[in-house]
């Protein structure tokens, strides 16, 4: 890692309790037309002595509620938006209600605190019978709250009146900072932070709705003002090789796809000896291509050795990212025995395991172990002992 690289590592003085408020500068979609997702490239300016990160790096974003969502909620409360409720994020302080149900507690996803609450407030007749029929069953209970939020749940039990503004945000989670992998390299990109954000979008119970922070990147946030909350959050392993001449695979699917773009731009501007192959997978080639133009030309100037795509939806079998290892078993192998560093991205609960399961059986398969002995090189010797396989996963 270069000098300038190793400087920007230094540790931020912004924090959870202490975030920096970036400017949302550039929004830009990456998936196309027709495509079954919606993935965009959002770039927020941290010029005025902003945090500093280094690729392998996370962006933890306080995200804000849609002035729609806090208006119905504040509209079925009927409660004076001015009147002070505690703030979460501040011991003792209190903020006007309004500004509490937009900036510090969740709306868009109902808890089952909410409907204990409810249930001590409700007068005796129907909706207390259909409420504590909910309330006393646990299976019940979670597949309710799972897909409403809070203007369902008071619109089908309004005869619930909370005594206060502050009885009712009792009841409520406060708002995390969502973290998102850096998709820049500092150098790269001075005073800026890139990210890879899939918007999330659904439909439940007649009402269109979004995911918190995703939803608030795509549709609230201002352009061109400092007024996004974050703070950078280091990662303690996933990071490039101290030796540049190393060789790296990264495998990195759909939004996966975000530190490999900074690991790539680092790398480029290092001028790194070490190879880099890339495997991507998406839907479609025609319409999910992250970053095509970026990744292309990479591997036209070499500093993409190899560019291993699967686009699961364009052949009637469905191909994964796994599977194109299956097919470059022999030169991955290789590439591990000669000192490769190994890195995943991406969904832990299916994608991850299923690359997992991918490196023992080329382990198995090229270099003729036994499944005990494949598991103990890439669970123990990859990982651990070595630290040659890292995984940034959720």
């Amino acid at each position: 890692m270069t000098a300038d690289a190793a400087a920007v590592a230094t540790p931020s003085a912004y924090n959870r309790k202490n975030p920096f408020f970036a400017t949302l500068t550039r929004h830009e979609q990456l998936t196309r037309p027709g495509s079954g997702k919606d993935t965009r490239h959002f770039v927020l300016s941290l010029a005025g002595g902003g945090p500093r990160y280094t690729p392998g790096d996370s962006l933890a974003v306080f995200a804000k509620n849609p002035p729609t969502l806090v208006s119905e909620v504040m509209t079925l409360l009927r409660f004076n938006p001015e009147v002070p409720v505690k703030n979460p994020r501040a011991n003792g302080d209190t903020v006007p209600l309004r500004q509490a149900l937009s900036e510090c507690y969740i709306l868009n996803r109902a808890t089952k605190k909410i409907m204990s609450g409810l249930g001590e407030r409700i007068p005796q007749g129907e909706q207390r019978n259909r409420l504590m029929e909910i309330v006393d069953n646990g299976q019940l209970l979670s597949e309710y709250v799972e897909t409403r939020d809070y203007v369902d749940i008071l619109r089908e039990f309004d005869e619930v009146e909370f005594e206060s503004a502050e009885a009712f945000v009792a009841q409520l989670s406060p708002i995390p900072p969502r973290l998102y992998s850096i998709a820049s390299a500092l150098a790269a990109h001075p005073d800026e932070v890139h990210l890879c954000v899939g918007i999330v979008r659904y439909e439940t119970h007649g009402r269109k709705k979004a995911g918190l922070c995703s939803g608030y990147l795509a549709d609230c946030a201002p352009m061109n003002e400092p007024s996004i909350p974050v703070y950078v959050q280091e990662s303690r392993h996933f990071r490039l090789p101290a030796d540049s001449a190393k060789d790296v695979i990264m495998v990195g699917p759909g939004t996966g796809i975000a530190p490999f773009r900074a690991f790539l731009e680092q790398r480029a501007l290092d001028g790194a000896r070490g190879r880099n192959w890339l495997f991507f997978g998406e839907q479609r080639r025609a319409t999910d291509f992250l970053y095509e133009a970026e990744f292309t030309a990479w591997e036209k100037q070499g500093v993409l050795a190899r560019l291993d795509t699967a686009f699961s939806r364009d052949q009637a079998q469905k191909i994964y990212v796994q599977h194109k290892m299956h097919e470059q078993a022999q030169e991955l192998w290789s590439w591990l025995q000669g000192g490769a560093y190994f890195y995943v991205c991406g969904d832990a609960h299916r994608m991850a395991k299923d690359v997992h399961q991918a490196l023992i059986d080329i382990a198995q398969q090229q270099g003729g172990l036994n499944p005990e002995a494949a598991a103990e090189y890439v669970n123990v010797t990859l990982m651990k002992t070595e630290k040659r396989y890292l995984r940034d996963v959720y």
